[in-house]
């Protein structure tokens, strides 16, 4: 299960959160001109592992088909290929893809974040408010590409996300789009907090990976995706802003102010690193002033995101 953050905040004055993901913007790259380039930071299946691996192929290209006005000179060209008719969705990512099955829907074909390994792991101390990138994206009527990004602690999560990695994963965003009809598109998609059962994990690692298919194996042969400035964004929100899915709200004068909860509802707070602050009754908060910070609040099944001044 998963909530939706919302943002009760004013404008930070500092970037202090801002970290960004290692040639966002596609224009270093690695042995150009062989079966093996691949932009610097990111993976495909020729820098993969596992059973399969002297199977994969070249399926991600540097272009110079760049949408006007774009930061630099090149874009990522991902495409998914067909072997006796096995589509394998072209697949581009900050963690290393294992390639263990024929059966593109198989467990055994995943991406992870090698945590050991700084060429296939990005690390990251803070959860963003939202992800941004700019793609133009080719393939038949009702196909979808994919961008997932999670935010975990030190594990070696998997995407597609297994029951041992759930426990480590902190938040997560994620998009399905449609063939953008030969335009660039600027794309957005909030992360979201999951919600676990024990103790928050910590902001340790993105695992970001960009598809041209939602689906394993979905799609056809030579689906196309070109994906360039990919931006991690840290907002917040106007002074006085309250969102009616908004129950805690804080106040410089008045403290950590309440809306239709009880005073008896359990509240657990977090740093954005996901360190337990204190957990007690809602009673033990309202009222009090708080420590300066952004901070990641459970309540009642809910969780929300809180920025002190």
């Amino acid at each position: 299960m998963k909530l939706k953050i919302t943002l009760t905040s004013i404008l930070l004055s500092s970037l202090s959160f801002a970290q960004q993901i290692a040639n966002s913007n596609m224009e270093s790259w690695d042995n150009l001109g062989l079966t093996t380039e691949e932009p610097t930071n990111w993976n495909g299946f020729k820098s993969g592992t596992g059973g399969l691996v002297s199977f994969g192929s070249q399926q991600i290209e540097q272009s110079t088909a760049i949408r006007a006005n774009a930061t630099g000179m090149y874009c990522a060209r991902i495409w998914s290929k067909s072997t006796l008719g096995i589509v394998a969705n072209g697949t581009m990512t900050l963690g290393q893809i294992n390639m263990g099955s024929t059966t593109a829907s198989s467990a055994l074909n995943f991406n992870f974040s090698k945590t050991a390994d700084t060429l296939f792991s990005e690390p990251i101390s803070n959860v963003p408010d939202s992800a941004v990138f700019w793609a133009k994206y080719t393939a038949g009527s009702g196909q979808q590409a994919r961008m997932h990004a999670i935010i975990h602690d030190s594990a070696d999560v998997h995407d597609p996300i297994d029951a041992a990695s759930q426990p480590h994963v902190l938040a997560r965003a994620e998009l399905n789009y449609a063939p953008t009809a030969g335009n660039w598109v600027r794309f957005s998609t909030p992360f979201v907090f999951e919600v676990q059962t024990g103790l928050m994990p910590t902001a340790q690692f993105i695992l970001m990976t960009f598809a041209t298919n939602k689906n394993p194996g979905g799609g056809a042969a030579n689906d196309e995706v070109l994906i360039d400035d990919i931006e991690l964004i840290y907002n917040a929100s106007s002074v006085g802003e309250l969102h009616s899915s908004v129950q805690l709200y804080y106040s410089t004068v008045q403290g950590l102010m309440a809306k239709d909860i009880a005073f008896d509802t359990k509240l657990a707070m977090y740093s954005l690193s996901g360190q337990l602050v204190k957990e007690a009754e809602l009673s033990q908060f309202i009222g009090k002033s708080l420590p300066s910070g952004q901070y990641i609040l459970h309540y009642d099944g809910k969780t929300q995101k809180l920025f002190i001044p």
